[in-house]
């Protein structure tokens, strides 16, 4: 068999017509002319032609001099012609051997030599690379807001309501504008959110709030309801801020046992992307009263929703509950509930039972909270009941926070604090995260570091763990999926593990140092959802704001406009961290942004109280 000597970039190749057998789209043409630009680097070219099909020719191998040409014509099955189609010695294009293509309805297997294994008449459809389906991929209708179009798979037609509400329209079968799912992307940022209030010790007279961080360079309209009832609209002008009150729902606010709520979450709709997180509560002082029971939550649009999470709580402590929610977006949705190796104390109700297992089923904006039961711990001792690590699966894509109604952490130092935070799928969990400790600040003294509890759960059997820099005495492998581990420290480290694991950070009560804050708990964001840029919200009415920012070495990255330096390295991983005071001045808010990704955690103090969470993030997939 003859060769014909080129390089891939030199070769250009232009289709008068196609041949015979595959064509660019998967479809059967008949007779063509192929002609043939071949060119070097230079850009120069001359055509090449091979004669048509009735007589097909072949030229021996030629070679050409860097910058001239000379024609050639392909006659070796290596050549590729187009997609799924290599050139037989005839000069005509064959399908490569398997390759699915469709000539009308019938679609055929090529064979690799010209010919087909097999042939088949679809009923319905026939697809290009699928072959017969119930219709083409990407096809699609409008019908009012309603767009109907083909699934990838071929395998039948999804109805997607494009909501005028977030100023999304249908085309072509297609929800379309900057609110629609391709747009948006996978991230923190987004058009439709779900808020819900957590059982929680603080007074009624404090304000349960959203946070509403408008990205775009427009006004954007929100839009609030609760069910069917409308609770406000509001506009958020372009990059700005709004704090927005909402009643506490009192069914999830108090303690009384595992329950559904039938319409319990607020829904929050935007008509530009937006970010969200909620504070329960708000203040830490109303009226001259501090709350003492504080926390916030960084919120994830229902686009990034997951419908398999882990949960990561907190023990049952002098008989206040641990707690996680599950909020539904679809009528309809079959929650399955598997306790870990300490979930399996639980207050019974809202389908779930005393062992903690249960099967629930939600309609859209419906809340389960399930709350730990008491578990008679020895004296000083952490309560053996703590749903941490239990698995909430769902049929359909749901939003799960992990917390606490009020808390001591260490359980012998004062005093309790509400927690409360979002718990990823396990699909944007990864092996890597770095943890860094927050920065304390007593009143009218400087700052300083102050220790904080990490948290390590495993998601699969026979997990292990190691860190950077080494940390004598921390465990390093955990047996089962579910499983954790805790360390009390006030080192910066990086944690990786052969699977992917969940990690979480919680502060230290009040009187485990620095004469102010409480507990307060915040989710690690894996190393692969850093992001370059990131809006935030700190409140003014604390004592004291910060934010932590996890960046390679040698990055610069600026707060509100301004650049910053103290990084500090950690350990050998490249990677170093910057503790800086946000200033409690202006309307509390801000954007950070830097030359490549980095991480942030946004945490704030007040008299016996504190909260914590992470300042946004990507919500990419990210395999096993």
């Amino acid at each position: 068999m003859t060769r014909t000597p080129w390089t891939t970039r030199a070769l250009a190749v232009t289709f008068s017509a196609v041949l015979a057998a595959c064509s660019d789209d998967g479809t059967l043409t008949t007779d063509a002319v192929v002609t043939a630009t071949v060119g070097d680097d230079t850009g120069t070219s001359e055509p090449a032609t091979s004669a048509p099909t009735s007589a097909p020719t072949t030229t021996a191998p030629t070679t050409s001099e860097p910058g001239t040409t000379e024609p050639v014509t392909a006659t070796d099955s290596d050549s590729s012609t187009g997609p799924g189609t290599t050139t037989g010695t005839t000069g005509e294009p064959v399908c490569a051997d398997g390759t699915i293509v469709c000539d009308g309805e019938v679609a055929k297997i090529c064979d690799g030599m010209g010919g087909f294994h097999s042939e088949e008449t679809c009923p319905n459809a026939c697809a290009p690379d699928l072959g017969c389906v119930e219709c083409v991929p990407g096809e699609g209708v409008c019908d009012g807001n309603v767009a109907t179009h083909c699934n990838e798979e071929g395998s039948g037609y999804v109805d997607t309501v494009c909501d005028d509400v977030q100023g999304v329209e249908c085309q072509d079968g297609q929800c379309v504008g900057a609110c629609a799912p391709a747009s948006l992307g996978d991230s923190y940022i987004g058009c439709d959110y779900y808020s819900v209030v957590t059982a929680n010790a603080v007074g009624p007279t404090f304000t349960f709030a959203v946070v509403v961080s408008n990205v775009s360079a427009e006004d954007a309209d929100v839009t609030i309801t609760r069910g069917d009832a409308p609770v406000m609209d509001i506009l958020v002008p372009a990059n700005s801020v709004e704090i927005v009150p909402l009643p506490w729902v009192d069914e999830l606010m108090i303690a009384s046992g595992s329950k559904v709520v039938v319409d319990g979450a607020y829904r929050v709709r935007s008509s530009r992307p937006v970010t969200l997180y909620q504070y329960s509560p708000l203040e830490y002082e109303k009226d001259g009263l501090p709350t003492m029971s504080n926390d916030a939550s960084l919120l994830m649009p229902t686009t990034v929703w997951g419908t398999d999470t882990m949960v990561i709580g907190r023990n049952t402590h002098f008989g206040n509950p641990g707690l996680y929610t599950v909020v539904a977006r679809e009528d309809g949705t079959t929650i399955t509930v598997t306790p870990s190796a300490t979930g399996g104390l639980v207050r019974a109700g809202g389908g779930i039972a005393a062992d903690g297992t249960g099967m629930v089923i939600l309609d859209e904006g419906d809340v389960l909270q399930v709350l730990s039961a008491d578990g008679a711990p020895p004296p000083n001792q952490p309560d053996p009941s703590d749903l941490t690590g239990t698995r909430v699966a769902s049929d359909k894509p749901v939003m799960v926070l992990g917390g606490h109604y009020c808390t001591f952490i260490p359980v012998s130092v004062c005093c309790c604090d509400h927690l409360e935070e979002l718990n990823l799928p396990v699909e944007n969990l990864a092996k890597e995260y770095f943890v860094t400790t927050p920065l304390v600040k007593p009143l009218g003294e400087n700052p300083f570091p102050k220790a904080r509890m990490v948290r390590v759960i495993a998601t699969t059997d026979g997990t292990t763990l190691t860190y950077d820099p080494p940390q004598n005495g921390a465990p390093v492998a955990l047996a089962k999926a579910g499983d954790y581990a805790e360390i009390e420290t006030d080192v910066d480290f990086k944690i990786s593990a052969n699977f992917k694991i969940a990690v979480s950070e919680y502060m230290l009560g009040q009187d485990a140092g620095g004469d102010t804050g409480d507990p307060a708990m915040t989710i690690s964001v894996p190393i692969e959802q850093y992001r370059s840029s990131y809006s935030f919200h700190a409140p003014t009415n604390y004592e004291s704001n910060f934010a932590n920012i996890t960046a390679p070495n040698g990055a610069t990255v600026t707060l509100d406009g301004a650049p910053f330096a103290g990084f500090e390295p950690i350990g050998a991983t490249g990677y170093a961290v910057a503790r800086v005071q946000l200033p409690n001045g202006a309307d509390g808010d801000h954007t950070i942004s830097g030359d490549v990704a980095f991480g942030v955690q946004v945490y704030g103090y007040g008299q016996y109280t504190s909260y914590w969470y992470p300042g946004g993030l990507d919500l990419t997939l990210i395999p096993q």
